[in-house]
């Protein structure tokens, strides 16, 4: 993998964001992928950040809240739709989806958390603040068109330390 400036491919996986992207994250000796479509890449406090949502509900909630990193890895090319429809639908609680999907797993270069090794980007992102959605926080429409379950996300802002194109 190549080392590039978190910038550089920021339009590229935005729209592929919209197709899908794997979040990973470990934490006391477990680890996880799990599929994400909504997210954002940009600048504040001084740091380039990606912005990655995670329901409560989600098994990756769990261990995001006790890892202080998470990685993003965005197949650029539309590939990988089985994976990401299989790691969007199964809970990392009851399968093992590396496993199951024959996935390679890397090792980040700069963040304690893998890297989906197929895809063609990589952010590796230390979180320097999370955000908590709630029901006062959001638009009437967003709540009843995204919440109507009262299942929130919590907003993790990853401060991005290094991106990779394979």
């Amino acid at each position: 993998m190549k080392e590039v400036m978190y910038n550089d491919y920021a339009k590229e996986a935005l729209e592929a964001l919209t197709k899908g992207a794997f979040l990973n994250v470990a934490a006391e000796n477990l680890d996880n992928t799990m599929t994400i479509a909504w997210g954002s890449i940009g600048f504040m406090w001084g740091k380039p950040i990606f912005m990655a949502m995670v329901r409560y509900s989600r098994h990756t909630y769990q261990l995001i809240e006790k890892a202080d990193c998470f990685t993003v890895s965005i197949p650029l090319q539309g590939q990988m739709k089985k994976e990401l429809g299989y790691c969007g639908s199964q809970s990392g609680r009851d399968c093992d989806k590396w496993r199951d999907l024959g996935l390679t797993k890397l090792q980040a270069h700069r963040v304690n958390a893998p890297l989906v090794g197929e895809c063609d980007l990589h952010y590796e992102c230390k979180i320097i603040s999370r955000q908590e959605v709630t029901a006062q926080s959001i638009m009437p429409e967003m709540q009843s068109a995204f919440y109507n379950n009262d299942d929130y996300h919590v907003l993790y802002y990853g401060e991005i330390v290094g991106t990779y194109l394979k």
